[in-house]
């Protein structure tokens, strides 16, 4: 039987790990109170974040799908790895050396990391290659578009080779079997077997969002090639090229900082972008821009829906003029509702695409053109009314019930009523008129649909019954303080609150658990010792509770908060001793002379307790 992974070491590897930087690859996160950061969740589609992660407790949370787990949950959904195989990434990241329950590592079951281990030893394979004399004709064509060896270096360029197998046997040489190499597209099969699947190509490596060479892009160099001028990995368990994008993780920080991306057509525009200054350019890999790419780009813009426009973020799409660059920004339009941030479109003069832009004009012009891009609204109504011909009425018609749909898709109403009364100069007709043919047209089907998907789903239903009244959210507020913060009440409040009255049956529950386990009060995992105690149905509730953000910002106004909330709890509790003292003294009357001392010497003692908690 396979080796399981000492407790002890997992950890110990999850203590040495920062879940900021491991989600943050993926999320651009934002300080949200004291202990707390958010973004937008990358396990659903949405506008606002409620993705929530606190670095100390080293879990994350979203209030709005229920996702949650710690940092190695994160990774497991983020690359498809099992549980062993995330943990055995990680440890060899840290140089952190595992030991196992009988001596032998744990037996992979997906296969994910020797296919990320294989297309990194073949991308250092390319790279070295592209400096021998073999590689003339890929220098020559770098050299050709403005690329030195330098620039090669940064992007990690390389060159396959015109060999049917020496990647293969160098890869094989180097202990990867051929069904890995099959498995991580490097290697194509034919009826006389496998052979490399590049072959005599300049090489581009596909980088995951967190860095990780996923696949490769490959240029035709030659007239014999008879292949596709460009050439991508096929799709396999690590490469989805619907959901990468060329030069996303070296972008990646200055598009979350400056909250800009520029999406171009091609990796050599990437790369001249870059190389100009415009350092947050990305490209999509073989295919076009759509749904999953939206999603990616927007968990990495930080893209969140505002009514303050000054605020959002924006996106620049580069489209040639010609018909498949229409296409592409026709394509683009129909999924544009999807983004919160304000959409524009760069068309290169001279019909040259940034490569060839940078290459005769100088960097200057690739940062000026992306600089002064037009609104994708505008763009894509110039092209509607090019379409038509205005010179009768039937086209003049034409255009403004094709227009109507996208004047009515604009959130901004004050620049739909711009647009409105443009488009009405443009054909010569009255704003009135084209005002009752947005009327007509109605909301755009997929903007609708957006509008549905964009929403949060429902929020965990039991918080959602707590927030109806205030004797219940006192409740919630006071033990999501307790799961979070028992160390600053200290053990006296700390115990006080958790044996305080709770009306609500699943928060009782809950508040056992934080009862069962105030002798870890001092640990950082304390709220996973209270989910270890309560019943299974009770987990999520104790991982929301544990997540939810404490309203205050400095670290003093987290301890006045949390002793606060505690402490209204543990005031209620008194009130209502108190009450119950007093009915059960009122009716024993003056029957019983003793009863009535004890019961008076009870109502005294809890004043004082009341009035201790209050001057604290």
């Amino acid at each position: 039987m396979a080796g399981r992974i000492r407790r002890e070491d997992i950890d110990e590897l999850r203590a040495r790990i920062s879940i900021v930087d491991v989600v943050g690859a993926h999320v651009t996160l934002k300080t949200a109170g004291v202990g707390s950061m958010k973004g937008l969740c990358p396990f659903h589609d949405e506008r606002s974040p409620s993705f929530h992660v606190r670095p100390a407790v080293g879990r994350y949370h979203c209030f709005g799908c229920g996702e949650d787990g710690d940092v190695f949950q994160f990774a497991m959904a983020m690359d498809h790895t099992s549980f062993a195989e995330t943990v055995e990434r990680f440890a060899a990241q840290a140089g952190f050396t595992l030991h196992y329950e009988d001596g032998k590592p744990q037996e992979e079951t997906s296969g994910r990391l020797r296919l990320l281990e294989a297309s990194r030893a073949a991308e250092a394979y390319f790279r070295e290659q592209l400096v021998t004399p073999a590689a003339a004709l890929g220098q020559r064509f770098l050299g050709e578009r403005g690329f030195d060896l330098a620039a090669a270096e940064r992007f990690g360029v390389g060159f396959a080779p015109a060999s049917f197998d020496a990647l293969g046997r160098h890869l094989k040489g180097r202990g990867f079997t051929e069904a890995e190499l099959l498995g991580a597209g490097l290697l194509s099969e034919g009826q006389r077997g496998s052979y490399d699947r590049f072959r005599g190509r300049l090489i581009w490596p596909i980088r995951d969002v967190a860095g990780a060479t996923v696949g490769f892009g490959a240029r035709r160099l030659s007239d014999d090639d008879k292949g596709p001028k460009y050439l991508n990995s096929p799709e396999t368990p690590i490469f989805r090229k619907s959901q990468v994008l060329y030069g996303l993780d070296l972008a990646k920080r200055d598009i979350a900082r400056g909250h800009e991306a520029v999406v171009v057509e091609g990796y050599t525009d990437v790369m001249a972008c870059h190389l100009a200054g415009v350092t947050t350019a990305v490209a999509t890999c073989g295919t076009s821009f759509g749904v999953d790419h939206i999603k990616v780009l927007r968990r990495v813009l930080g893209d969140v829906s505002t009514t303050d426009t000054r605020s959002l973020g924006r996106v620049v799409f580069t489209f040639d003029p010609d018909e498949a660059g229409q296409q592409a920004a026709a394509r683009t339009f129909a999924e544009e509702q999807r983004f919160a941030a304000q959409t524009f479109v760069a068309v290169p003069p001279g019909g040259l695409d940034p490569c060839d832009l940078r290459l005769e004009r100088g960097d200057d012009a690739v940062r000026r053109l992306v600089q002064q891009p037009r609104p994708l609204f505008e763009f894509m109504l110039r092209r509607i009314v090019a379409q038509h011909d205005l010179e009768t009425v039937e086209g003049r018609v034409a255009a403004m019930r094709r227009a109507a749909p996208v004047l009515q898709s604009i959130r901004d109403r004050a620049l739909a009523d711009g647009y409105t009364r443009t488009v009405a100069g443009w054909l010569g007709v009255s704003p009135d008129e084209v005002r009752s043919a947005v009327r007509q047209a109605g909301p755009r089907p997929a903007a609708a649909a957006e509008g549905a998907a964009a929403g949060h789903p429902p929020a965990d239903v039991a918080l959602r019954q707590l927030e109806r009244d205030p004797a219940s959210r006192l409740e919630r507020d006071a033990i999501s303080a307790l799961l979070q913060q028992p160390a600053v009440l200290g053990r006296e409040l700390a115990v006080r609150g958790a044996t305080a009255y709770i009306a609500n049956p699943s928060l009782a529950v809950v508040r056992d658990g934080v009862l069962a386990s105030l002798d870890a009060i001092e640990a950082t995992d304390f709220s996973e010792r209270v989910a270890e105690a309560v019943p299974a149905e009770i987990v999520p509730l104790v991982r929301t509770l544990a997540m939810a953000p404490i309203p205050q910002s400095t670290n003093e106004g987290v301890k006045a908060y949390v002793r606060g909330i505690v402490g209204s709890l543990v005031d209620r509790d008194i009130l209502r001793r108190k009450a119950e003292l007093l009915g059960s003294l009122q009716r024993m009357g003056g029957a019983d002379p003793e009863g009535s001392k004890r019961l008076q010497e009870q109502l005294l003692e809890l004043e004082r307790e009341r009035r201790s908690l209050r001057s604290e």
